[in-house]
């Protein structure tokens, strides 16, 4: 599979999950849906490697790696982002997500001693300027009094092990580890943290049977969990995290046009202004060499 092909793919994916994930509120709490998602993607990953003889055998060292990309990536994330949503706007999480870029170019500076690309950073502050401006009435409508604060700090949080949790997946790609196999255990200690998170907190373990409640378990679970996270730590391990990273600016236009379609979004010249900066810094990105 080519790399345009895999960010399309991871795009498209992770784009529609914003949309999916608003089914997934209401009658099962937010941990327990996480359970249920990273528990049925575990599940798929790990018999698809039994099917073809996939290694599944490490040491304790390769295992720890694997879980600390589990509670960042597979876990911890995905819980602190439910939680933002509850005080702030789908688009602004989105928005604070996009960040991601910037963060995982910076932690992987300081960490893991990857390169800093000038045409990299600066394609990457051009996609999240347009993304800014996309989402501008969202961002103007902020209001701190309203939990908004401690929503984007639960965002940026989220974002923050995010993108640790890709820094540890390219770590373990480095080191030798399979990308499926080291995924299918990630998920497998992802889902065992936040069982272990909601059975200590006594959440419920409900579960909501109506078709859209299932649907849209199945598409975050297979398709924005087990093909998407393959593909885009299939791109980490070719192109580094930084350029892989540049997906994270792109999905939300992905979950601006659903919103357009099904929410009545109206464009603005600001909001077309934002997108073709998207694209321009994408466009960076994507020809920037690999030394500049």
């Amino acid at each position: 599979m080519t790399n345009a092909l895999l960010y399309a793919v991871t795009v498209l994916f992770w784009g529609t999950s914003w949309l999916a994930i608003k089914f997934q509120l209401g009658v099962v709490a937010p941990e327990v849906s996480i359970v249920y998602r990273f528990g049925a993607s575990a599940l798929i990953m790990l018999a698809f490697c039994l099917a073809t003889r996939r290694r599944l055998g490490f040491s304790l060292r390769e295992h720890a790696f694997m879980a600390a990309q589990g509670l960042c990536l597979f876990s911890t994330n995905f819980l602190l982002i439910y939680s933002a949503t509850q005080y702030l706007t789908s688009g602004l999480v989105a928005v604070a997500f996009s960040t991601i870029t910037v963060v995982t170019i910076v932690l992987g500076a300081l960490f893991f001693g990857f390169p800093v690309r000038p045409r990299v950073a600066a394609g990457a502050a051009c996609g999240l300027l347009g993304i800014g401006l996309v989402f501008w009435p969202e961002i103007r409508g902020f209001d701190l009094s309203a939990g908004g604060s401690l929503g984007l700090a639960l965002a940026l949080a989220g974002t923050g092990f995010a993108a640790t949790g890709m820094l540890t997946n390219a770590r373990n790609q480095r080191a030798g580890l399979p990308v499926i196999s080291n995924n299918a255990w990630s998920m497998a200690y992802g889902f065992a943290f936040i069982t272990l998170y909601s059975a200590v907190r006594g959440i419920p373990f409900t579960f909501d049977p109506s078709p859209a409640y299932v649907l849209s378990l199945l598409h975050l679970a297979v398709g924005a969990t087990v093909i998407a996270f393959w593909t885009y730590l299939t791109l980490v391990g070719r192109i580094g995290p930084d350029r892989a990273a540049y997906s994270s600016v792109l999905f939300p236009i992905v979950a601006l046009t659903l919103s357009t379609l099904f929410e009545g979004f109206a464009w603005t010249p600001l909001a077309l202004g934002g997108v073709v900066l998207v694209l321009a810094g994408n466009v960076l990105v994507l020809v920037a060499k690999r030394r500049v």
